[in-house]
């Protein structure tokens, strides 16, 4: 019985309810396509009646109910059902308000141009065909499909645990996408979205709200919200109307106008006074007319909010990916799309090269005949019957079987002069082609520029304008959208008082200068980090112990540059004794393709480095995550963010700094302790800062205890291994005092520098 059910289910996801990725269809649909076209009913030809298209889908290919092949075909002929509708049916075929389409026997049906792209080169072996139900004809598994049909007309339907609501786009819009991915295939869902702005339902309406249409982008699932347009009108007797013109897609016109008469009579909708459908086959228009005391846009909202003038679509882009389901998201769908594309473009080149290269092979025979025209008559006429003569032509002019059969049957008018010169023509012709398809075939950028063009084609042929107009709701508004993604200031003491302050309440001064009040601290207390970060970067905050939180910039508390700045405690779960060591900021935490390409090398107090990919760290939790395992006696010192391709320079305070490459230090798991990166000289030596470095022109800038600072080539410190005791990199005084901080420099940098007893001075590195 279990089996018997998982085979049931099986079937119905592959060859029921799930469109194939390729051409946007199921066996129905794409079934009843093909049957019209073998049936002849083609755009220009005659209409024919439904039940004999029927009767020929279901005698061919789809032994099943003739109610499931005519209901297919009935939807596929319905504007409101279809952005673009495939078969172009003459008769009653249903309408909006529900209303069922006439009997089979009474309607009839035809191909739409637009469908006839999708059958587009399938006699010529450009996709495969399989037996159909009783092994007497062939029947195609996919179609060539030009146009990106699952895309531009969406899908719906309910398998076994699993179902299907995909909405339908703009044509011209679809095709830019796409095109837009063939000439960038690094290409990102964001950047995609900037040509492919959201569904386009056939029945227009508003999309209110993006993040739904977002989400169903970058994920393959959302809810989508979508409003009828609606347009308020006011008499000049103060009467007032609300119009609506078009209405949200699959809402039933007629059941949506007797739910609101209901809610009137109920009292829960009030100022409406009577309800007309003064729609016709222009389009649609209901009347609301109003009460002279009802305030217009308090019964619209009424309207959006107790009836299906507002309605939501709940995007679910589940799809056959080679016979398998598989939740797509924006790019998923057009980089299969085009797979398929190039697959069609390829086989077809192939075929038209195998028939070319056949028909100048015939056209060779001819030639070879009709240079030798004399002797090849008198070897035919002496021959005693076609095989004879057949064998004569192969054995004296060194032709093939098929060369010669092909002589044979040449009629005697190709023997004429001019005939002579239309086979030379036709064969230069042929040549031509040959060397092009061979071209084709042997060059992808070509196949991709035929794709590009013949969907250019496709979109000037059957692009329109848009129906449904996006609009942002209060609810697109976050709390980051209202934050300006302004510079700012974050510091954050070493006993763990954090603040962010806008950087042009710092003045730029000169080297020397004395500062300005900057920061209140206790007087046991100073400030530890100190960097600049947008508004709307991401921050990760390591600590002593090895974890690491997760916050937004404008998360962190605002302050002025004197204030004291809240308690870290008190915005991260951060365990007794435990401090903050290092703060990253990141650009986009959501964006796969940069964590994934990017790496957080983290260096302990004793010399330990540990690579991790940047995705490691991108869902950190309210309680923070382990970054990397600190031995007893150790503690997390710095992090640095960097590509995978920079070198390593950590230096001590004792004044030696180690310079090797980052490829030296593989990656690990977040959870790995790391490998040595340094070996300290003395007990009282320890690291006191690390840098990643991306090109070996730059300078580093080293300040010492006492505010002595040296900036230096990073060409002076020469590369060893990792693990190296390291150079010196500034003589240790007492003077001086130790080594306190390393930091890659620019000469257009400004430096910020904060005492202990919070003055602070900016400066110019050079």
């Amino acid at each position: 019985m279990r089996g018997a059910y998982i085979d049931y289910s099986m079937s119905v996801i592959i060859s029921r309810a799930l469109p194939d990725v390729r051409d946007g269809l199921k066996p129905v649909h794409r079934r009843v396509l093909y049957g019209m076209q073998d049936l002849g009913v083609n755009y220009n030809k005659p209409y024919k009646k439904s039940a004999r298209i029927v009767g020929e889908v279901l005698g061919k290919y789809h032994p099943h109910g003739d109610a499931s092949v005519y209901d297919t075909m009935v939807r596929m002929a319905q504007d409101w059902s279809l952005r673009y509708t495939l078969v172009d049916g003459q008769g009653n075929f249903g309408s909006v308000d529900g209303d069922f389409a006439a009997a089979m026997r009474y309607t009839e049906a035809r191909l739409k141009r637009i469908a006839e792209e999708l059958l587009a080169d399938i006699n010529k072996d450009t996709v495969d065909f399989q037996p159909n139900f009783d092994d007497s004809l062939t029947e195609p598994t996919v179609l060539p499909a030009k146009i990106p049909n699952l895309l531009i007309n969406g899908s719906s339907g309910i398998a076994v645990g699993m179902a299907t609501n995909m909405a339908p786009h703009n044509l011209g819009e679809v095709v830019d996408g796409i095109i837009a991915y063939i000439d960038k295939r690094d290409i990102t869902v964001p950047e995609l979205m900037e040509y492919i702005k959201g569904p386009d339902f056939p029945t227009g309406g508003i999309i209110y709200g993006y993040s739904g249409v977002q989400q169903g982008f970058l994920n393959g699932r959302g809810r989508v919200v979508v409003r009828g347009k609606a347009e308020i009108v006011t008499h000049d007797n103060g009467k007032g109307q609300i119009i609506v013109t078009e209405i949200p897609y699959l809402v039933n016109k007629a059941t949506m106008i007797e739910r609101t008469a209901a809610l009137v009579n109920e009292k829960k909708i009030e100022g409406i006074s009577d309800i007309r459908d003064e729609s016709d086959r222009d389009g649609y228009r209901v009347v609301y007319d109003l009460r002279k005391d009802a305030i217009p846009n308090i019964v619209l909202n009424n309207l959006y909010k107790y009836t299906h003038l507002q309605s939501s679509f709940g995007v679910n882009n589940v799809a056959l990916v080679k016979g398998r389901p598989e939740t797509l998201n924006l790019r998923d769908l057009i980089v299969h799309f085009v797979d398929h594309r190039h697959e069609v473009v390829t086989r077809r080149t192939q075929y038209d090269l195998n028939e070319a290269e056949k028909r100048a092979h015939i056209l060779e025979g001819y030639l070879i005949a009709l240079d030798n025209l004399d002797e090849v008559i008198a070897l035919i006429r002496n021959s005693k019957d076609p095989d004879v003569a057949k064998a004569g032509l192969i054995e004296r002019f060194k032709l093939t079987d098929i060369q010669a059969k092909a002589i044979l049957e040449m009629r005697l008018q190709r023997l004429t002069g001019l005939e002579r010169e239309k086979i030379e023509n036709e064969y230069k012709e042929l040549k031509a082609l040959i060397a092009h398809l061979n071209e084709v075939l042997n060059n992808e950028s070509m196949r991709m520029d035929i794709i590009k063009s013949e969907l250019t084609e496709m979109k000037e042929r059957y692009g329109d304008e848009r129906r449904t107009e996006i609009v942002h709701s209060d609810d697109d508004l976050t709390v980051e959208d209202m934050i300006p993604n302004e510079d700012m200031v974050i510091t954050i003491s070493n006993q763990g008082y954090v603040k962010r302050t806008v950087l042009t309440d710092y003045r730029t001064q000169g080297r020397g200068g004395v500062g300005s009040k900057g920061v209140t601290t206790k007087e046991d207390d100073f400030t530890e980090h100190l960097f600049v970060a947008q508004a709307h970067n991401y921050l990760l905050i390591f600590t002593a112990f090895g974890k690491v939180y997760w916050k937004k910039v404008y998360e962190i508390p605002e302050g002025s540059k004197t204030s004291k700045g809240r308690a870290i405690q008190n915005l991260l779960n951060i365990e007794a004794g435990d401090t903050v060591r290092a703060v990253l900021k990141i650009k986009d935490l959501t964006d796969e393709e940069y964590i994934h390409s990017n790496y957080v090398i983290l260096c302990t107090q004793k010399g330990t480095i540990k690579k991790t990919s940047l995705s490691a760290y991108s869902r950190p939790r309210a309680n923070g995550i382990t970054a990397i395992t600190v031995h007893e006696g150790d503690k997390l010192l710095t992090a640095a963010l960097t590509n995978g391709q920079n070198h390593i320079l950590i230096a001590k305070s004792e004044g030696k700094a180690v310079h090797f490459d980052e490829s030296d230090v593989r990656p690990m798991g977040r959870t790995a302790s790391g490998v040595r990166g340094t070996t300290l000289e003395s007990a009282t030596d320890k690291v006191v800062g690390m840098i990643c470095i991306t090109s070996l022109d730059a300078n580093v800038l080293v300040v010492s205890e006492k505010g002595y600072g040296k900036r230096s080539s990073i060409a002076d410190y020469r590369i060893t291994r990792r693990g190296g005791k390291g150079v010196k990199t500034i003589n240790i005084t007492e003077k001086t005092g130790k080594l306190v901080a390393i930091k890659e420099v620019a000469d257009e940098d400004e430096l910020m520098i904060i005492n202990r007893s919070g003055i602070s001075i900016r400066i110019k590195v050079d």
